[in-house]
């Protein structure tokens, strides 16, 4: 198995979490916040949930969320964090222990289906944002937020593979107009600092797209 495979197994997921008492900030994701804040609460999926900070953004916001990972610690800590802003939040998310690279979720089931950095090589990642997008019930939203190909070419540390990042428009391409209007493909920055304290501009990939209704 390759090394940009290795990273992305439950074994390398279940040790990095477990080898620390938290791996994330504890905050939902920017981007969710500003693209998710307008919609309508309904179901949501939330893959690659990590400790679950997007999820519990959502519940608290009446979404009913299915978080999904592939770590089991990350999925309990997840699940602590929900407790501990009360039952109405707690209540309202579904842990879920999947492997990301294979599982299918329900077919046209979820209002809003969000990736947030779900970096896969090669053509798994293309196979994972084809089954996120079947995901979507219509009228729902898509939402899918990853590291820019840029960020290799900046002192911001990243994964030296390549083929695990992704472009707002390669995302895109794999959506069919007739079943997807677009409504943001976007490279957006965000300042900040480098792991020796540097400034620097990385960018996200985000992509959002609205399954059409049919009729």
């Amino acid at each position: 198995m390759s090394e940009p495979d290795v990273m992305f197994t439950e074994a390398f997921w279940e040790e990095r979490y477990g080898a620390t008492e938290s791996v994330w900030s504890g905050n939902p994701n920017a981007v969710l916040v500003a693209e998710a804040g307008d919609l309508v609460p309904g179901t949501a999926l939330d893959i690659g949930c990590g400790e679950g900070a997007d999820a519990v953004w959502l519940a608290e916001r009446g979404w009913q969320v299915t978080a999904a990972d592939f770590s089991t610690v990350a999925l309990a800590r997840g699940a602590e964090h929900a407790a501990a802003r009360g039952s109405d939040v707690a209540t309202r998310i579904s842990w879920t222990h999947v492997d990301v690279r294979t599982w299918e979720p329900p077919a046209a089931t979820f209002d809003l289906v969000s990736s947030q950095f779900m970096h896969l090589p090669g053509m798994q990642a293309q196979e994972l944002f084809a089954r996120l997008a079947a995901a979507v019930t219509p009228g729902g939203t898509l939402l899918v937020v990853g590291h820019h190909p840029s960020d290799l070419h900046t002192t911001m540390h990243r994964p030296p593979f390549p083929e695990i990042f992704f472009t707002a428009e390669d995302v895109a391409a794999g959506l069919d107009p007739e079943q997807w209007e677009i409504v943001v493909t976007d490279e957006r920055p965000k300042d900040t600092t480098d792991q020796d304290g540097r400034a620097v501009t990385i960018h996200f990939a985000v992509l959002r797209a609205r399954r059409r209704v049919a009729g």
